[in-house]
């Protein structure tokens, strides 16, 4: 059998990668500094206790998470209907546009809490839109031969991103707050010419009603339907909604391990560490066979290393379970994302991508929401430890609800998707 051509041999998805990679990290960057902003706002200047502060830092994760829940079904739409490179660009502009403003509130010192809180729904909005639409542009860059690699890579360029986003915001932050969101701004500008220079792709016609309210239905009863991809979607959900431990890490940086804005770096960092170390192992031997266990045995292990995180007072100790829960992370969103669009038609993808971006959000903004209330009510310890055990039971059941996942051995695209309108020449 002739070996697929690498979809980096397609300039336009070589553009759509270094895309995605730079506006994740800035984006990454900018939620890591804006979290130790608002925590560090309520403890010094307002004088508020840790728990106070903690509360404010749920409430930062509502802010962001409030938007793609109002707009979920509206911006998956428009992702099947409305080029979705326009899409994409505009979003990433008004990110751009939000770093701007804070990068110039941080260093006039006329940052605020509400100045932050408007900023994150800002941020919010734009994801809501980006998200949806980036998802669904990238399998159109490809021929069908090379489809299941080019996912593969999307998810690790949104993945390294995001873990490395944070961990570069909170060491540039050390050095002078008002970087990081320099930084952001430089990437997002980058981000927005390398989308500019993706060429006009084909694309699957929406079919099915014509009205639109019930075409943006169609993605709720698609995920509905199809156990695979609700299973892979609401998995993600409910393990990370439960175990996520970036909204209290400000918390552990300053009050438990008392290792300041350069330790929240490294806790930032470890992560990266083990989610680089998995997706370079991925691009040397990328996964082949029995996908769906491997995607629960991950998520069990990135809440075994929560629970562990939440109970350590060593700093290696802590970075050792960081490295392992990034690692972990990894697996699981290489593994889910890879499913979820090879398992979806073109015609389909912004819609289903809009509502995995809502699990996936409602996972990390409304898990770092569950977290900062959480810890304000029990302690921060408490919350992430009992948070990583509850990622392990929900693998476990999981495992038992959907069968369908136990039964994924591979990521052969099924014959459903065949007719996705794909670029056939490499440049």
């Amino acid at each position: 059998m002739e070996k697929p051509p690498h979809p980096f041999a397609f300039r336009d998805f070589t553009c759509y990668f270094a895309a995605r990679l730079t506006s994740t990290l800035a984006q990454m960057a900018m939620v890591i500094v804006i979290g130790w902003q608002v925590y560090d706002i309520a403890r010094t200047d307002l004088g508020m206790t840790p728990k106070e502060a903690a509360f404010q830092l749920g409430l930062i994760g509502l802010a962001q998470f409030l938007p793609l829940l109002l707009l979920t079904l509206v911006v998956g739409w428009i992702a099947d209907r409305v080029d979705r490179r326009w899409i994409a660009r505009g979003s990433i502009a008004l990110e751009a546009g939000c770093a701007i403003a804070l990068g110039l509130l941080t260093w006039t010192g006329e940052i605020t809490l509400p100045a932050l809180f408007a900023v994150a729904a800002l941020l919010g909005v734009a994801r809501a839109f980006a998200s949806p639409a980036l998802q669904a542009l990238a399998p159109n860059l490809v021929p069908i031969a090379a489809l299941p690699t080019a996912i593969a890579l999307s998810s690790i360029a949104w993945q390294t991103g995001s873990v490395l986003g944070p961990a570069i915001g909170g060491i540039l932050y050390d050095a002078d707050p008002v970087i990081p969101y320099a930084f952001s701004a430089g990437l997002f500008v980058f981000a927005f010419f390398a989308l500019m220079l993706i060429r006009p792709v084909a694309r699957s016609a929406i079919t099915g009603p014509a009205h639109p309210w019930e075409q943006m239905k169609d993605g709720l009863r698609y995920v509905r339907q199809n156990r695979l991809v609700l299973g892979a979607i609401s998995l993600d959900l409910f393990a990370v909604l439960l175990a996520g431990v970036t909204a209290v890490l400000p918390i552990y940086a300053r009050d438990i391990l008392h290792v300041g804005a350069d330790g929240l770096g490294q806790l930032r960092a470890a992560p990266a560490v083990g989610a680089v170390a998995m997706a370079l192992w991925f691009a040397w031997r990328p996964l082949r066979e029995n996908v769906g266990i491997k995607l629960l045995v991950g998520v069990a292990i990135f809440g075994a290393a929560t629970a562990v995180f939440g109970v350590s007072r060593s700093l290696p100790l802590s970075l050792a379970m960081l490295v392992l829960l990034g690692g972990a992370d990894m697996l699981s969103v290489y593994v889910r994302q890879s499913l979820i669009q090879l398992y979806t038609p073109d015609a389909m993808r912004g819609r289903v991508g809009a509502v995995s971006t809502l699990f996936i959000s409602g996972s990390n903004e409304l898990g770092e929401a569950r977290a900062g209330f959480l810890a304000a009510v029990i302690g921060p310890t408490a919350a992430v430890a009992a948070g990583g055990i509850g990622a392990i039971l929900v693998a476990g059941l999981w495992a038992r609800w959907f069968p369908e996942l136990r039964a994924a051995r591979t990521f052969d695209p099924p014959k459903m998707i065949e007719d996705i309108p794909l670029k056939e020449k490499a440049t």
